[in-house]
């Protein structure tokens, strides 16, 4: 388990290690103005850094499990020039075999939420931009949404500096902003309760909130609230989706829009029963069971009165990513009626979301590394059973039998594609990988793509296929390995030239091509063909994006009985 162990740390999935800065001596310091007070980060290496700035009241006490309350109060003279704090995270599920329950009491314990400087006390934002920034720069702004399931993650993961340097050398700076959110139980919790208190999507909230953070205070910051361009990856990218199709596509504040682009890396549209789902309520009621409120009258209340112990460990009681049932989450957007009124296939199909230019694209293999846990599938009629009772409760065993099926059986077909027989370390494997990456990512993004470009014909789309990391044994070019290339730009390669420069060209113009270097290749609107930029470390190609044309369509035509 090396190898995955190290790839999961890679990716992002598994923040073990804690992010700390230097003491503030012996730095240089760099200060803002704001609305609200003096903000006083560092500069470092041609950056400069502000991080931990509260944007809304500490949701805790009597507003833990409740929507974001704005900060309001003077911050005076601020000091941002730690790391900022991470919100609780959700590592490991303590429900599930040994190694798991092992691994989840450790990770969840009070020293280890402590270590890597996550409380309660969270909702703050991140900026980085190039030293010497004036305020009247009005530069463009990447609004960075963090991935992890939505689970785990925080800004503290992310540091822009290799991004903005390039922006510089590009003569494109920017400002980089990321926002931290809500996770697992503590801003995903979902239940008939939640859904009657108001108190649903509060990570998408948090996010929202965000934005309109970026609207009063990035001027003084040197960025043009008129330009921001929302990014993410994984549970990011879904929930700049999601950003886009909440209160049916309403991203206005004071009369402004929040965001005029949008990039989504590895996810786009997750079909999700509501808030108070039958799946939902057992979810809710085992995390009360957990917490020792169920003989409580007022279970969410009990919650939020529960220390933070108590609540940390109940929400964590559920199934975590890592873990036998992967990527059928516990914790994920939900419609609730009023934010995100419906599930986000139907907001897009109906046009009820933000038609903003966008680029969308995924990895060749995205669902090997959520297929290492399931090694007990050894059969077609187990991995169908798997999916049926996991995934799909709202299928039928036929119909999961039929989108089985469109795979095929062969070594040779799975994921990750193109490596023969080689790389199944259970007979399964393969076909798993390539259901589920497609299933959550890979053609869900294309389904996506043909509703937005029949409903708004006009705004233009981009979309990609990541191969750089082809021949990596077992996992191939995984889920979340792009945060490698395409957000630190580790390897000097056309991959990771090639990301940067588009995103930025995008981020200036909203369009990847225009003033992107002449060695990079024309990427066409994906209406244009329907083609693919397929980019490897070492060059860049067009594919035609009719791939698994048959899974495609029995997806598109079953998309109801998906919901999760």
């Amino acid at each position: 388990m090396k190898g995955p162990l190290l790839a999961l740390a890679v990716s992002g999935f598994v923040a073990a290690v804690p992010v700390t800065s230097p003491p503030l001596e012996g730095r240089a310091t760099a200060s803002v103005t704001t609305p609200q007070g003096t903000v006083v980060g560092t500069s470092l290496l041609g950056v400069e850094n502000f991080a931990g700035i509260p944007f809304a009241d500490p949701p805790v006490g009597d507003l833990r499990l409740r929507p974001p309350q704005r900060y309001t109060k003077p911050l005076g003279t601020f000091d941002a020039s730690g790391a900022g704090p991470s919100c609780p995270q959700f590592f490991f599920s303590t429900q599930g075999d040994l190694l798991a329950s092992v691994i989840g009491d450790l990770t969840n314990t009070p020293l280890f939420q402590t270590v890597t400087a996550q409380t309660e006390d969270c909702l703050t934002m991140r900026v980085q931009r190039p030293a010497g920034t004036k305020p009247d720069a009005k530069l463009p702004v990447f609004f960075w949404i963090f991935g992890g399931a939505f689970e785990l993650g925080s800004p503290q993961m992310y540091d822009a500096s290799g991004l903005i340097l390039n922006g510089v050398a590009q003569r494109k700076p920017f400002i980089f902003v990321a926002v931290n959110y809500r996770v697992g139980g503590f801003g995903f919790l979902a239940g008939k309760e939640i859904l009657a208190d108001g108190a649903a999507n509060l990570g998408l909230l948090d996010q929202r909130m965000g934005l309109e953070w970026v609207q009063d205070n990035i001027a003084a910051f040197g960025g043009d609230p008129t330009k921001v361009t929302i990014w993410g990856e994984s549970a990011g990218s879904i929930s700049v989706y999601d950003q886009m199709a909440l209160y049916n596509g309403n991203n206005t504040y004071k009369g402004n829009k929040l965001f005029r682009g949008a990039i989504m890396n590895s996810g786009s549209i997750i079909p999700a029963d509501r808030v108070d789902c039958e799946r939902c309520q057992d979810i809710y009621d085992q995390v009360v069971k957990a917490a020792g409120c169920s003989g409580s009258e007022d279970s969410l209340q009990c919650l939020r009165a529960a220390d933070y112990d108590t609540f940390l460990n109940a929400a964590n009681s559920v199934p975590g990513i890592l873990s036998y049932t992967s990527i059928a989450l516990s914790y994920v957007p939900r419609p609730d009626g009023v934010a995100l009124t419906d599930s986000p296939d139907v907001l897009a199909k109906n046009g009820q979301y933000a038609a903003v230019p966008m680029i969308i694209g995924d990895l060749e293999d995205e669902g090997t590394l959520f297929s290492l846990f399931q090694s007990n599938i050894t059969t077609e009629a187990n991995l169908v059973d798997y999916l049926s009772t996991v995934f799909f409760q709202k299928a039928t065993r036929t119909q999961v039998a039929e989108l089985v099926g469109t795979y095929s059986p062969a070594l040779s077909a799975g994921s990750p594609f193109r490596t023969g027989i080689l790389n199944s370390p259970y007979p399964q494997f393969k076909r798993l990988a390539a259901i589920l990456g497609d299933v959550v990512f890979t053609l869900t993004r294309r389904l996506f793509l043909e509703i937005t470009s029949e409903v708004n014909p006009d705004v233009p789309s981009w979309s990609y296929l990541g191969s750089y990391d082809y021949g990596t044994p077992i996992l191939g070019t995984f889920h979340g390995s792009d945060i490698l290339q395409v957000f630190y730009g580790i390897l000097p390669n056309y991959a990771s030239k090639a990301f940067q420069s588009y995103y930025l060209s995008f981020l200036y113009t909203l369009d990847p091509n225009n003033g992107t270097p002449q060695d990079i290749a024309k990427w066409p609107q994906w209406k244009e063909g329907k083609q693919l930029a397929n980019i490897y470390s070492a060059f860049g190609t067009l594919l035609k994006d009719d791939f698994r044309s048959g899974s495609s369509q029995w997806l598109g035509d079953n998309v109801d009985s998906l919901h999760i």
